[in-house]
């Protein structure tokens, strides 16, 4: 069966990884090379790589600084038979933090306040998945193998933006939860709550209530603070007038 026309492999995928907060992380067995399975804790770096925060005194670190390569099980955990839901399979190697450790801290604290208190451990460390490949399977007939160019966002002449990012995102909780709330529930269709912003980057934007994710996408690509002000503005605009209480 060949997948339908509207089905975006791509799409789906980034959606995925921007969403997830936690994954199943497996590595190889320092010495036997035996693979090893466990539970992680994740966020997101702006071009879309998971980013982890964990302790060199567990054995999937150990595993990791013995050899880098690791695969990284996402899945939407949708209701009823998970088997249904869709769900990735991304593969690369592991890298711990260096020249980016501060923006990396930055958008895992954001996803994650509650592990500030391990940042100060010093056994615990800051690491990047780069991705290899992604294997999606989104149901019978969607099955997919993408390319890294396929499910990251490229951020090419993005350079202001992320420069923006960490002053955006913080204006965006302190003045504009009005706005998150309206992005959510009207833009798309998610249950009200407290929702906050957690990242921004040229495609869309990351918001969070407790544990759940939501991605906004952008209509089109913004590389600019001033882009991304028009953008956000536009985006509240066309989430008011879904607004059955609209004034007329």
């Amino acid at each position: 069966m060949q997948p339908t026309p509207d089905f975006d492999p791509g799409k789906l995928a980034k959606s995925l990884l921007r969403r997830s907060r936690q994954g199943a992380l497996a590595t190889l067995m320092a010495g036997s090379g035996d693979p090893y399975c466990s539970l992680v804790n994740l966020a997101s770096h702006p071009d879309g790589s998971p980013i982890l925060l964990i302790s060199r005194l567990a054995l999937h670190t150990k595993n990791i600084l013995a050899d880098g390569r690791v695969s990284l099980m996402l899945d939407e955990r949708a209701a009823g038979d998970p088997l249904e839901g869709a769900r990735i399979m991304l593969s690369g190697r592991a890298e711990q933090a260096e020249d980016e450790k501060d923006l990396l801290q930055r958008r895992y604290l954001n996803a994650h306040p509650s592990a500030e208190t391990f940042v100060t451990f010093k056994d615990f460390a800051f690491f990047r998945i780069i991705p290899a490949g992604t294997h999606l399977v989104a149901g019978f007939g969607r099955i997919v193998d993408l390319k890294p160019e396929q499910f990251l966002t490229d951020l090419a002449g993005a350079e202001e933006l992320l420069a923006a990012e960490e002053g955006a995102v913080e204006h965006m909780n302190d003045d504009h939860r009005d706005a998150m709330s309206l992005y959510a529930t009207k833009l798309l269709g998610a249950a009200a709550g407290d929702w906050r912003c957690v990242g921004c980057d040229p495609e869309g934007l990351d918001m969070q209530h407790g544990q759940t994710g939501l991605r906004l996408d952008f209509p089109e690509r913004v590389t600019s603070g001033t882009a991304l002000r028009k953008m956000l503005v536009r985006l509240v605009g066309e989430a008011r007038a879904k607004s059955p209480d609209r004034p007329q």
